[in-house]
């Protein structure tokens, strides 16, 4: 299968919800991750919250000891920086091991699911200093934005490299006569990063009904990290089969 130019990473948070309702170590994470990148997943991402719901501390170093074996794959870490985040990925860089993207979410510590991206420009002071820490650990920093194209030059500004545009907003309209407006919103905005020099990622509810659309209406999308739906189709299909469906609608 030809490799698309949009990056598919596998979030696995879904899968350590699960494990984390027994106490038998099952399902495994790190042989989610290695069934996910043999079917052909250009990376995992994770989002370790600090009340460990899902996604606990030693996932994240297991994970990144695992992705020693796939160089040419990512492991992106996602979270809120004034959290847990930083500390998580210092101790990779510590322990030498593989992280090469992080993704500031700005959510709360007891939060459901991410709902929103950083607001610009009253986030900008705050978001600088741990942008620049990022980097001193050679670190890419995304920032989760809403498709607001008039933030991206202050999120340029800030130091970032990417933006992640939240999706749900698309997502949701899918199927709606508000589907055409949203997909022109989104295609602003990354347009609009294009535009500035950022670099372009794209998340949240992204499935295999509406991720091809997204895809060829929204300019330069480098990189889409799905979780739910993902995990969700894998129950029925099967991580291999799962990853080539999604692959085949980076290609479409």
């Amino acid at each position: 299968m030809k490799s698309p130019t949009t990056a598919l990473s596998v979030n696995l948070n879904k899968v350590a919800l699960v494990r984390n309702t027994r106490h038998l170590g099952i399902p495994s994470v790190t042989r989610a991750a290695t069934l996910c990148l043999q079917a052909g997943a250009s990376g995992i991402t994770v989002h370790p919250r600090p009340d460990a719901r899902h996604i606990r501390a030693e996932d994240v170093t297991d994970l990144a000891a695992l992705l020693q074996a796939w160089p040419d794959r990512e492991f992106n870490v996602e979270g809120n920086p004034f959290h847990n985040l930083m500390d998580c990925v210092a101790d990779l860089r510590a322990r030498h091991l593989p992280v090469h993207q992080v993704t500031f979410v700005p959510d709360s510590e007891g939060q459901f699911t991410s709902d929103h991206g950083w607001n610009f420009p009253a986030d900008a002071d705050r978001l600088r200093p741990v942008i620049a820490q990022a980097h001193a650990l050679g670190l890419r920093v995304s920032l989760f934005m809403d498709a607001d194209p008039a933030a991206m030059a202050a999120a340029k500004a800030a130091g970032a490299d990417r933006v992640e545009l939240y999706t749900e907003p698309f997502a949701a309209a899918w199927g709606t006569q508000e589907q055409g407006a949203q997909l022109q919103r989104f295609a602003a905005a990354a347009q609009a990063a294009l535009d500035v020099g950022l670099g372009v990622n794209a998340g949240h509810d992204l499935n295999l009904h509406n991720l091809a659309a997204f895809v060829q209406k929204v300019p330069g999308v480098q990189e889409v990290s799905i979780g739910h739906a993902l995990i969700s189709d894998a129950l029925e299909l099967g991580y291999e089969a799962t990853i080539q469906a999604y692959l085949r609608c980076l290609q479409a």
